[in-house]
């Protein structure tokens, strides 16, 4: 996929709307080649995709052997609405604790009082993070009004061909 057509698809509204939002799927490959899939919290910065984790997290050594991922983001309503992304994560060792990780926490309600408390206990927990960055190589924007899984695309044609002879 060229990116002025990633582009294109992540500069939509509705894209825009669900990169806003503060959990994705992250789906990656274990080292032993099963498949392994996490919900994480994120921030899109314009250009990619940042998740912060334990330095410490199982996922890493699974990452630095292979760092293909895709990641999912949606809806809970019908329909829904997901925007699909693949890409290739770096791994980026952070003393202290990321803003990006502290933004992305940003949006759980919390009082004043419990977001002062809530981030001492993460200062004092964490002494260093992982940034997983993921810059899309590929994405898809599914609405199921303008846009469609390719699947049901084809099964449409297929019926509208159908009907035609």
């Amino acid at each position: 996929m060229e990116q002025h057509e990633i582009n294109e698809i992540l500069n939509r509204p509705l894209s825009r709307e669900l990169l806003a939002r503060d959990l994705t799927r992250l789906a990656y490959v274990a080292k032993d080649g099963t498949p392994r899939n996490v919900p994480i919290g994120f921030t899109w910065n314009g250009a990619e995709l940042v998740m912060c984790t334990a330095t410490n997290a199982p996922k890493l050594s699974h990452l630095r052997a292979n760092p293909m991922v895709a990641l999912t983001i949606d809806t809970e309503v019908h329909p829904p609405k997901i925007l699909l992304i693949r890409g290739r994560a770096e791994l980026d060792l952070v003393e202290g604790i990321p803003d990006e990780y502290l933004q992305m926490n940003g949006s759980y309600e919390m009082t004043p009082e419990q977001r002062v408390e809530w981030e001492a206990g993460v200062r004092s927990l964490y002494e260093a993070m992982v940034r997983i960055v993921v810059t899309p190589t590929w994405a898809k924007l599914i609405d199921f009004e303008t846009t469609l899984p390719t699947a049901v695309e084809e099964l449409i044609q297929r019926q509208q061909e159908r009907a035609q002879t």
